[in-house]
């Protein structure tokens, strides 16, 4: 309001110099239109001076030699015409410039605002921590929004791929409306096509710990691109990355690198298969390994049962080996192992594909002695987990060491990787060192070996971990505040960098506790914190996830616009 103030104050201040100016010219340069008649000139004798008449006068005639010379001369018979602006065209002025300049402020305002509408809300300048900046905050998520492009760009999009995504959850169809489409990512930042910018806490799913495009990274990244992108053969610095996680992941003491975390979790399963020389595999309901056959698999009624397919074109004799068990529920794993003719019990240690999901330690801690017990192996999924909620994955957080453990996203700094690794003995089955047979032409690609290196490096520098806790537990507590202050009922927490919460009273312990969640409120949530510059996981059952490009700004910043949100849902 008061920068429009300021724009009509200043074009009004114009009009009326330009009303002056061109007030002060017209009196100046006013001049007669003369009217000349022909008529006949007497010469004069020559003269040594010239005799200059005012502007407009005719001149006469000099330099004759005592001729007489018939010319027609111009003799003035002027008759002043006044074009002087008339006083009342003069006192418009100031009103047209005012209405002018107004309208040009008006129209680059709304230019600005499509294009940057989160420009005035640079975290980077903004207080923190009293409760006049957290409204004053608030208030500046009024700004338009706009996804005119990334509409555009999407509906063409599903003519051309299934859905006009490459993997489903992008397509917002458990919240509702189109998903944005991505235009570039910097720090704890994303921007759409349409220019909007936000607070990212979805970090490509993980990956993005140490922020987007870490200069660093990316340096280390273009340094190696120059010698190739692809070698499909072996390099150095598949050894150096190895090391870095044979050193950080206690039950690893050997790694094969894949191309994403599905395919580690199908090696993974083959191999744990291939050494017990056991079929059976027992998995937990609302846990993700990946798209394998084997793992698609949902479970029955009761305690635990055999699963049943969970896609269309999943034969059932896939997922014929496959139980499923309750998450933190030991009775139902416990239910189904006691036949001694299972393989592994294969887990995410803390899940983030049914939402946040912590386990309790006890939970852990009895896996470890039932499968040791049974002559099963006990694998951990740290796809998610790995290097995020500690250097040493969920395994030394928790201090629980599995027979095998499987990685990815952080591992790979942003590019495809994934991995799995465990004991020796375990990893000696695998080709070419063993019989089982798992391969890739683009495992160990050197662009995500270096991307890998250098955001393990950064890591583990001092102070990496506490600061993700910090941002981390101020956001999460930040929004369950707001949400009951609203009188929603919540639920939820977090580990390190990880979080995630819920619309009902908890706790959540499984997947069962989380589909007690108030979905539909979930996706009003979602869309209004998305239109305020807050980009969240587009799924109630899916984990958030901060990095160490996340600042205090940008943590007051959201909570404030989740105090509003929930106001309005």
């Amino acid at each position: 309001m008061s920068s429009n103030i300021v724009a009509v104050a200043l074009a009004v201040t114009a009009g009326a110099c330009i009303g002056l100016a061109v007030t002060t010219v017209s009196n100046a340069y006013t001049v007669p239109a003369a009217q000349v008649r022909p008529t006949v000139a007497t010469v004069f004798p020559q003269t040594t001076s010239r005799q200059w008449q005012p502007v407009g006068v005719a001149e006469t005639v000099t330099g004759a030699r005592d001729l007489t010379v018939n010319v027609v001369p111009k003799t003035l018979e002027s008759q002043p015409q006044s074009s002087t602006i008339p006083h009342w065209a003069l006192a418009l002025l100031p009103m047209v410039g005012a209405l002018f300049g107004f309208i040009l402020a008006r129209r680059h305002k709304s230019q600005v605002a499509e294009l940057q509408p989160m420009l005035l809300q640079n975290p980077a300048t903004i207080a923190t921590g009293d409760y006049y900046t957290h409204l004053v905050m608030a208030a500046m998520t009024a700004q338009k929004f706009s996804t005119e492009k990334s509409n555009a760009i999407f509906e063409e999009a599903k003519t051309l791929m299934p859905g006009g995504v490459s993997s489903p959850v992008r397509a917002f169809k458990s919240v509702g409306g189109n998903p944005i489409v991505f235009d570039r990512v910097k720090g704890a930042y994303c921007w759409d096509v349409d220019g909007n910018q936000y607070v990212d806490y979805v970090g490509s799913w993980g990956p993005a710990i140490v922020g987007h495009a870490n200069d660093e990274v990316l340096d280390y990244v273009r340094e190696t691109m120059v010698k190739g992108t692809s070698f499909g053969a072996p390099s150095a610095l598949e050894n150096v990355l190895a090391k870095l996680v044979i050193e950080a992941v206690p039950s690893v003491e050997m790694v094969r690198f894949t191309n994403s975390g599905t395919e580690a979790c199908m090696g993974m399963l083959r191999m744990v298969r291939a050494f017990t020389g056991r079929e059976k595999v027992i998995k937990f309901e609302g846990c993700y390994h990946g798209h394998a056959d084997g793992f698609l698999v949902q479970a029955g009624s009761g305690v635990a049962t055999l699963g049943l397919p969970d896609s269309p074109g999943v034969p059932a004799g896939a997922t014929k080996g496959t139980l499923v068990a309750q998450y933190n529920d030991l009775a139902s794993v416990e239910a189904l192992i006691k036949s001694d003719d299972v393989a592994a019990v294969i887990l995410e240690p803390v899940v983030g594909n049914s939402g946040f999901i912590a386990p309790t330690r006890e939970f852990l801690v009895g896996l470890r002695e039932l499968t040791t017990k049974h002559g099963a192996l006990l694998v951990f999924d740290e796809v998610m987990t790995g290097f995020r909620i500690a250097y040493g994955c969920a395994q030394t957080y928790f201090d629980v060491i599995p027979d095998v453990t499987t990685m990815g996203k952080v591992i790979g700094g942003g590019l495809p990787v994934g991995a799995y690794g465990g004991r020796r003995d375990i990893m000696s089955v695998v080709a070419p060192a063993g019989p089982m047979y798992q391969a890739g032409t683009l495992s160990g690609n050197p662009l995500a070996m270096a991307a890998g290196i250098k955001t393990m490096e950064i890591l583990k520098r001092p102070g990496s971990y506490e600061h993700l806790d910090k941002m981390t537990k101020k956001l999460i507590d930040g929004i369950l505040d707001a949400g009951r202050e609203a009188g929603h009922a919540v639920c939820g927490g977090h580990i390190s960098g990880m979080f995630g919460f819920f619309f009902c009273e908890g706790p959540v312990m499984n997947y069962q506790d989380a589909t007690k969640s108030d979905t539909k409120k979930f996706a009003r949530w979602h869309r209004m914190m998305l239109e305020r510059g807050v980009y969240l996981a587009p799924s109630q059952f899916e984990a958030g996830f901060t990095s160490l490009a996340h600042t205090e700004a940008d943590i007051d910043r959201t909570i404030a616009i989740a105090r509003e949100v929930m106001k309005l849902i």
